[in-house]
């Protein structure tokens, strides 16, 4: 694998087209309430993506660490999209139906790394 590789999704047009597919369904969050005690948007997104990068790593134990730094900047990035397009109720409880749409958003994202790691193979 090479050492160090730009845009491995970020920046990508598959990433471009994701980020502006969540802008398109801002509709879909209009329902979120404040959240006194419960789970918060920002709480799901953080866990999904957490969970989507523990699982590229463990499905691709032999990346090289400068990737796999690469790959949590990244997701960082990633992170910084989501919260910038859900800025609004990005402290809000999510309905189950926000849930569900984060949870299929976040596993396109997660086929972007899985996509730009195989392609360093």
């Amino acid at each position: 694998m090479e050492n160090t590789v730009k845009n491995l999704v970020a920046h990508t047009e598959g990433y471009e087209a994701l980020i502006e597919y969540l802008a398109s369904n801002l509709t879909l969050f209009e329902g979120a309430s404040a959240s006194d005690q419960g789970v918060t948007i920002e709480e799901v997104v953080t866990d999904l993506i957490a969970t989507q990068l523990m699982a590229v790593f463990s499905q691709n134990p032999d990346i090289e660490q400068d990737i796999r730094f690469q790959l949590m900047q990244e997701a960082d990035s990633v992170m910084a999209n989501i919260h910038q397009v859900l800025e609004g109720v990005w402290l809000r409880e999510p309905t189950n139906e926000q849930i569900n749409f984060l949870e299929d958003f976040i596993s396109l994202v997660k086929n972007l790394f899985d996509s730009a790691i195989a392609k360093l193979s």
